[in-house]
């Protein structure tokens, strides 16, 4: 199917629509098809591409393959004091790691702290959305996922530990909440996997081919590499046994004895801050420091400092107006899959 040689935009609530239905035609109910496409044209509405829905035709096969499960049966397997354990039935992540973040925030009302672990969920998309979704309830929010090898330890050769991401999310009282949404890689997978859908090279540091080395060759990386070395590697590996060795469902140890299959699990964390002090007073506290950062001195070239979350704020309220580019390879593979379903592509708007 040939598509348009240009990035086409399109009103985020058509896209939704769009995909909503291709999920549907895939064997999700609607709730849930709404719920996962929302999660998608999130990410793109922030500006995190490689998390938006770029990923449809892989969620799709992972759905043939019924490695994501569209009928999932999740159960809440324990709950004792703040602590809770979510078997995710391999849902799709982002319907496993919000269930996940609303058990957290329910055991956080009542004991001020809630942790829960979610076993068997699927590729999760941008986790900083679940820690927006406890700052929502006026709570400190903490996201993390882990999953089967894809980035070098420190010196070695080839994967051994994954990009497991962190989020953290900070309540404030007159500005957005703080959002700190971070791989412990280098760069995110999608990110190279946008330059490969492009053609473009990468920049050094990035990753390493089949034979371990360092290379710029988007379609040629093997293996990403940890960000900042031995640190983005280490913090990976305490996420494997925070979000999996607690959940009994270990990825690395099997994976690297040469199992097979996309087993995850995360862990969804909410903190009442009303605990420490007055209801207001730590947001109010957060707006002081997010005003002094900002107004400090910027180095020669910076126009402004930005805070976590700021840039994604920014890209939010632009496409909200302007729409979502959707690069030609995304287009086209949007536009086989509503053929598939026999859906209509929306119309894209002007350029």
């Amino acid at each position: 199917m040939t598509g348009p040689a240009a990035p086409q935009r399109l009103q985020p609530d058509d896209l939704e629509g769009l995909v909503t239905g291709i999920f549907v035609h895939a064997g999700l109910l609607e709730p849930e098809a709404a719920a996962w496409s929302s999660s998608l044209v999130a990410a793109n509405l922030r500006g995190v591409d490689s998390h938006g829905v770029m990923r449809v035709p892989r969620y799709l096969e992972l759905l043939s393959k019924r490695e994501i499960n569209a009928r999932p049966e999740m159960r809440l397997l324990r709950e004792m004091g703040a602590i809770a354990l979510l078997d995710a039935d391999r849902a799709p992540g982002p319907i496993g790691m919000a269930r996940a973040m609303e058990i957290a925030i329910a055991r956080a009302r009542d004991v001020h702290v809630g942790w829960c672990v979610a076993r068997d969920i699927t590729h999760a998309g941008a986790v900083g959305q679940y820690v927006q979704q406890a700052a929502e309830a006026g709570m400190v929010g903490m996201a993390m996922t882990a999953s089967a090898p894809l980035m070098a330890y420190h010196g070695s050769k080839g994967p051994v530990v994954s990009t497991n991401p962190i989020a953290i999310g900070i309540p404030a009282r007159g500005r957005p909440p703080l959002v700190l949404d971070m791989a412990t890689a280098t760069v995110a997978l999608g990110k190279v996997q946008n330059a490969r859908l492009a053609g473009r090279p990468v920049p050094e540091g990035w990753g390493l081919d089949a034979e371990g080395q360092p290379t710029t060759d988007a379609a040629a990386i093997a293996t990403l590499l940890p960000m900042a070395g031995p640190k983005g590697s280490g913090l990976s590996l305490m996420i494997e046994c925070l979000a999996s060795l607690t959940a009994g469902n270990p990825v690395l140890v099997p994976a690297l004895a040469g199992a097979k299959g996309t087993r995850m699990n995360g862990t969804a964390i909410a903190l009442d801050v009303r605990a420490f002090g007055e209801p207001g007073d730590f947001e109010g506290e957060v707006d002081a420091l997010a005003d002094a950062v900002a107004e400090q001195p910027t180095a020669p070239g910076v126009e402004r400092l930005l805070l976590p979350g700021e840039r994604g704020d920014a890209v939010r309220r632009d496409r909200v107006q302007t729409g979502i580019p959707l690069p030609p390879a995304t287009w086209n593979a949007l536009a086989a899959a509503a053929q598939v379903a026999g859906i209509a592509m929306p119309q894209p708007l002007p350029a």
